[in-house]
């Protein structure tokens, strides 16, 4: 009989503690309640996580471990097309959409987890990202109104799937900025080809 690795038993655990959570709260579940819906003894799951502060951590660590790699991308690359820039973080958002919905559900885990210093810091970067590192006091209104409305979608309509509400969600974060409307591609085609010279006949 194989044994399950680790990955695979950590993996089961994280998976059954969202689920959880997402139904009762973090401070409502306990690694009791985990273990037997796991089916496994209390000191198993003990073996893995010694408290619900590590098991919660651990779920979270691809979500910062993943924006910080996601800032840091975007301003080396820096200046970018705010759509561009919008569309990208609103894929990590996609990602990790689940701990998104489950932690604006339960705030204690912000404080459980010291993240609400960490989650103003990335907004300021991108924020300086979309609007420049001196931007007006209107200008950051609109930043601010732009990226917290673009990641409430993610909770707002958490039972639809993302893809189909990222245009909508992305068009709705630059008209906040006070950018002018996408062109339609066919648009771009059209203007594209307009803006080539004509060959001699």
């Amino acid at each position: 009989m194989t044994r399950a690795r680790p990955t695979d038993t950590k993996a089961r655990i994280h998976a059954v503690a969202r689920e959880l959570f997402m139904q009762q709260g973090v401070q409502q579940t306990s690694l009791r309640q985990i273990a037997d819906r796991l089916g496994i003894t209390k000191p198993a799951l003990y073996y893995h996580f010694d408290s619900r502060e590590a098991l919660v951590a651990s779920m979270f660590e691809p979500l910062v471990a993943d924006m910080e790699v996601h800032l840091a991308a975007l301003e080396a690359a820096s200046p970018a097309d705010p759509r561009v820039l919008l569309g990208a973080h609103f894929d990590l958002l996609t990602r990790h959409r689940d701990l998104i919905v489950m932690m604006v559900r339960d705030l204690s885990i912000l404080a459980e987890l010291d993240l609400a210093a960490r989650m103003f810091a990335w907004r300021h970067r991108l924020t300086a990202l979309l609007i420049g590192p001196a931007p007006t006091l209107e200008a950051r209104v609109r930043a601010v109104v732009a990226i917290g409305g673009m990641a409430d979608t993610a909770v707002e309509f958490s039972d639809v799937p993302m893809e189909r509400i990222k245009a909508a969600a992305v068009e709705a974060a630059c008209a906040a900025l006070g950018l002018p409307p996408a062109r339609p591609a066919a648009a771009k085609a059209a203007a594209a080809k307009r803006s080539r010279p004509r060959r001699a006949t």
